[in-house]
């Protein structure tokens, strides 16, 4: 489970649910939470949390253009890469932090992943999890 520490910058709340957009110290990652701040406390703007999701739920991508629809896209870069049989684990690093993936051994090898190669990583909102601190 990735587990990075950052701060909530702005939260945008309708019935019960939240977009939160957190502030990982210059990386802005965003979570759609069934949660709003009248229903849980920790959801106030300069709170800090933890903000968690799956290895499997990373996504990379190298020379991407154009625009996505998917808003956590982190410039990272390729530190480890420890390729398996069916999936491989990729460590990235992204300014301090920290990020693991798990894909496909068949998308390391079409994407040519090398380490030290820039790429990003793609998290959908709906999969990132926050922790009160």
């Amino acid at each position: 489970m990735n587990k990075l520490k950052g701060y909530i910058k702005n939260i945008n709340s309708s019935q019960n649910l939240s977009i939160v957009e957190i502030d990982l110290n210059g990386i802005d990652i965003c979570s759609i939470v069934v949660e709003t701040p009248e229903t849980a406390s920790y959801l106030k703007t300069g709170n800090q949390v933890f903000v968690l999701f799956k290895e499997t739920e990373v996504s990379i991508g190298k020379n991407v253009q154009g625009l996505i629809s998917l808003r956590n896209q982190i410039p990272c870069k390729v530190t480890k890469i420890e390729k398996g049989k069916i999936l491989s684990k990729i460590d990235l690093e992204c300014k301090e932090h920290r990020i693991v993936s798990i894909i496909t051994t068949s998308s390391v090898e079409r994407l040519n992943l090398s380490i030290g190669d820039e790429v990003t990583a793609f998290i959908k909102s709906n999969e990132v999890s926050l922790m009160e601190i």
